[in-house]
């Protein structure tokens, strides 16, 4: 009898029909009330996205997972509450980003890096009605660390691989989906995501640390003999693990590549890894794989970028393509209240890294070893965010001015990120001024610790009085000045943190908890942004 490896995981959830991940052991029918879905196989892994359909709108149904028929979710003696499908109007949305597994799974105070917060909010809400639950739960980047795996998972490495480089680290599909087997095994995580419908996103560590920091680190991992089969997989991996279910049922039943695989009743391996290779590719500006997508939630927009896989570096570095810049143009029209743009990587950031970013770039343009000193500086530091590409940076703010600008304009435009190990919220302000509150709103890690010196560098870095230098010598560098101004209005905050949005109508409450051993989660900042006065 096949059985259960992981999930189920509820992804994507609208007024009358959901999604439901799963991975088992091997070949079977899943059934998900009354719907029924048959696993593709990639290698020694089987998979199936179930489409639950005709469901009725602003209901909560309770749901378990068959296969062949038989339950096996929930398991037996489960202490959770069950796990529902529901299709009522969002009103909580969770975020955050750097989720390490635990070194021990499931004890909130044994890990050296402390609490995961998402485990966290998992057991608070378990012991809480369900008209209190999270509706949907957005992961910013960083679901896995393909190269930093934690102690047991590097022994289980070097008992498969018996030292073949690279050395404690991830390599093949196989080995990706051990990462993810470690993450999302978690009892209360695994409960949290078939409760929630979840959207995700890659960033660096999904892949490894820098992933297309510039065209340089892209050659220097080409060289690599292990890269090609690490980048191939990485992204079938990904492709299967995160992004099938960002997809809704409309956009499943037009994607070729999942026709083919869903279709093929062999192993897909080879197929998927073939697309992770033609979508690392780059041809004239312009990637062949779109990773971003969009999500409605009712009145609320979510538009999420990819910022990793997407950047263009031959020539003019470019965080996005044009082409796939029209594309997220044309999503953000629309009617709705709210405009989530969720972005692995911070759009504003404390003014002295903005500054340092943009005058990085401009280095490593440069020919000679001026420009390699400034790539080697780039790579060092980590110097791959908004402002480190110029010209996107640019365009994103404009079209964020303009879109506050419309007439009926959304009460609130929210890019949400994470990526930088600290949380902070931000306000842009623009000349002429918008309608709609304009908000940088990040939280990371959600369970992670880097080494302790970020924290007072970090701090530094919104101070005026650097800014305001680099500011200057940018200017001397002939860099234009920024299209907007912003201001921090809380933070830095440090700790393995959980974001959440409460919205209400047009109204929008911000809150930002950390966990602390032994004690749970505590919130350390809360923010309300109420519609603006009618004109």
């Amino acid at each position: 009898m096949a059985e259960l490896v992981l999930g189920p995981v509820l992804r994507h959830v609208d007024s009358t029909s959901a999604t439901v991940w799963v991975e088992t052991d091997s070949p079977c029918e899943v059934g998900i009330l009354g719907r029924h879905g048959s696993t593709f196989q990639v290698g020694e892994q089987h998979f199936a996205l179930v489409v639950v359909d005709g469901l009725t709108p602003g209901e909560s149904v309770e749901y378990e997972v068959a296969l062949d028929g038989e339950r096996v979710w929930p398991e037996a003696g489960s202490e959770f509450p069950p796990c529902r499908i529901r299709t009522r109007e969002v009103r909580t949305l969770l975020f955050g980003s750097c989720r390490a597994a635990k070194a021990t799974p499931g004890v909130l105070e044994a890990d050296r890096v402390g609490p995961d917060a998402l485990d966290a909010y998992a057991l608070r809400m378990m012991e809480r009605p369900e008209t209190e639950w999270a509706d949907a739960l957005i992961l910013l980047g960083d679901q896995v660390y393909a190269d930093q795996p934690t102690p047991q998972l590097q022994e289980w490495l070097t008992s498969r691989r018996a030292g073949a480089e690279p050395a404690e680290e991830v390599v093949s599909f196989r080995e990706y989906a051990e990462l993810y087997h470690e993450s999302w095994s978690d009892p209360e995580i695994r409960w949290l995501m078939s409760t929630v419908a979840t959207s995700m996103i890659f960033d660096d560590h999904d892949v490894r640390d820098d992933w297309n920091t510039s065209r340089a680190w892209r050659e220097q991992m080409a060289e690599k003999p292990w890269w090609s089969e690490r980048i191939r997989a990485g992204l079938a991996s990904y492709w299967v693990y995160q992004h099938l279910g960002n997809l809704s049922p409309v956009e499943l039943a037009g994607n070729e590549l999942y026709l083919e695989v869903s279709k093929s009743g062999g192993d897909v391996r080879g197929l998927l890894e073939d697309f992770g290779a033609r979508a690392d590719l780059e041809a004239d500006g312009r990637k062949p794989a779109r990773w971003s997508y969009r999500r409605d939630f009712g009145r609320i927009r979510l538009l999420v970028i990819d910022t990793r896989s997407g950047r263009i570096l031959d020539g003019r570095r470019l965080m996005v393509g044009e082409e796939e810049f029209e594309w997220i143009e044309a999503n953000a029209a629309g009617d709705y209240d709210h405009l989530l743009i969720g972005s692995s990587l911070p759009w504003l950031m404390p003014h002295a890294l903005s500054h340092l970013q943009s005058l990085n770039e401009r280095a490593a343009s440069l020919p000679g070893r001026r420009g390699r000193l400034g790539e080697k500086f780039r790579q060092a530091a980590d110097l791959e965010h908004w402002p480190a590409f110029r010209s996107s940076f640019v365009q994103l703010s404009t079209l964020i001015h303009r879109l506050g600008r419309v007439p009926d304009p959304p009460s609130t435009i929210c890019v949400l990120s994470g990526d930088v190990h600290h949380s902070y919220a931000a306000r842009a302000d623009y000349d002429p001024p918008t309608e709609s509150q304009v908000l940088q709103l990040v939280c990371s890690p959600v369970h992670n610790d880097p080494p302790k010196i970020f924290r007072p560098m970090f701090a530094l870095s919104w101070a005026r009085p650097l800014a305001a230098a680099l500011r200057r010598l940018a200017r001397h560098r002939g860099i234009s000045a920024d299209p907007l101004r912003w201001e921090k209005i809380s933070g830095p905050h440090f700790g393995n943190s959980i974001g959440s949005l409460h919205i209400s109508g047009r109204t929008c409450r911000f809150e930002l908890e950390t966990a602390l051993p032994g004690t749970g989660l505590h919130r350390v900042t809360e923010l309300e942004f109420p519609a603006p006065a009618p004109r």
